[in-house]
């Protein structure tokens, strides 16, 4: 996602333009989300920039929530900025609108229900387990590597049925897809995926099992089975978004809570149920996504004249952090009521994965907490953060 600045096109209003790089905020690497604060609150509801071939932004909470839920309006046909890049994705279901989205999401949405994700707490809290009682005696680790980077990927794996061996491979794709000057171009990487995916699609319609990908495979759509070409774009978007955004959530959120020994203390004493409830807090703070709708036609909008084509970019995590919204919104208050976000979308492509995500992230706390309640970040952590479509913190280590 290279980033290119454009002349400022006739139709925008020069007050509304703000030259800012959505991959480079100014103080991102010291605090992603103090960044996107401080321009959401230096700036107009939508502003413009001339960076990665121009497009809008959308930095009111309200108006991104607008713009992620109206579909009539505002088309998923291009997701990614820059556009140049945007018009290789054509993934699904995330590049198609309503009605034809519907059947894909379906699919998906009964290969992750609630019912199926709460059938593998179990599963999830034995492996959370496993990952963290090695790190009692040791008195340190390092997160990222250790942990975040294992667990989410390894119970995602299991769903998909891949071995947890090829996650580095699929990870490293999956990078190329959401960071910015990725090592391979993005076209690339996706027939990488492609490639990759391929002789898996085919063995699992062959021979289906209970995963995930085998129900992308076998599954009716409209009285049909997927063609080998939407069986390939669906799994690898499902791949995509199951090995990279849990992975950085937990990042943030285990930096924070080393940070806040009150915090820490609040949520050792909940029940697995509050806790999984108070991971909502923790996501309307943390947001970290950072994509694009596409302009259908002309209109005014809030302040704005949008043009038939235009991107506007819609970064989830200035919705959680938006003071209209919720108050103090710096502050994670788990008591905090009717806490509005955008963390897992909204409107009808809101994240099929949104349950395993919220699991996953509560048995974490939970099972961390009860174990290692005492914490700190090491000296030789990197908390620095960097952006792309996902953000992340560089590498959080861990000592007790």
């Amino acid at each position: 996602m290279a980033t290119l600045a454009l002349d400022i096109p006739d139709h925008i209003d020069p007050s509304l333009v703000v030259d800012v790089d959505i991959y480079h905020v100014p103080g991102q690497v010291d605090d992603f989300h103090q960044a996107w604060k401080a321009l959401q609150q230096a700036s107009p509801p939508v502003v413009w920039t001339p960076q990665n071939e121009g497009h809008w932004i959308a930095l009111s909470g309200p108006v991104l929530a607008e713009v992620q839920s109206d579909h009539e309006r505002f088309s998923n046909q291009i997701i990614v900025i820059p556009k140049s890049v945007g018009k290789l994705h054509q993934l699904i279901p995330t590049t198609i609108d309503p009605p034809e989205h519907r059947p894909y999401r379906k699919l998906l949405n009964s290969g992750m229900s609630l019912a199926k994700v709460r059938g593998l707490h179990e599963t999830i809290r034995a492996t959370a387990v496993e990952l963290i009682e090695p790190f009692v005696a040791q008195g340190r680790c390092d997160f990222t590597a250790s942990y975040a980077q294992v667990f989410p990927i390894s119970i995602f794996m299991a769903l998909v049925g891949v071995p947890m061996a090829e996650s580095g491979h699929i990870r490293y794709l999956a990078e190329c897809m959401t960071r910015p000057n990725p090592p391979i171009p993005f076209e690339e990487a996706k027939q990488g995926f492609f490639d990759y995916l391929g002789p898996i699609l085919d063995a699992r319609r062959a021979n289906p099992g209970e995963d995930l990908l085998s129900h992308i495979v076998t599954a009716d759509i409209d009285g049909r089975q997927l063609s080998v070409e939407e069986s390939l774009a669906l799994a690898t978007q499902v791949l995509i978004a199951g090995v990279d955004t849990v992975v950085n959530f937990l990042g943030f959120t285990m930096l924070h809570l080393a940070r806040n020994p009150e915090l820490r203390k609040e949520l050792a004493v909940l029940d697995f149920p509050q806790v999984l409830a108070a991971t909502n807090e923790l996501f309307r703070r943390f947001g970290l996504v950072t994509i694009a709708r596409t302009v259908r036609h002309d209109m005014e909008f809030h302040g704005a004249s949008l043009k038939a084509g235009d991107l506007i970019c819609i970064p989830t995590q200035v919705h959680g952090l938006d003071e209209t919204v919720n108050a103090d919104s710096l502050k994670v208050d788990i008591a905090r009521k009717g806490c509005r976000h955008s963390a897992f979308g909204s409107g009808p492509h809101m994240c099929p994965g949104q349950e395993l995500a919220r699991a996953e992230v509560a048995i974490t706390i939970a099972e961390w907490l009860r174990r290692i309640p005492e914490f700190r970040l090491a000296d030789d952590a990197d908390p620095r953060c960097s952006a792309g479509i996902v953000g992340q913190i560089n590498r959080v280590v861990l000592e007790w």
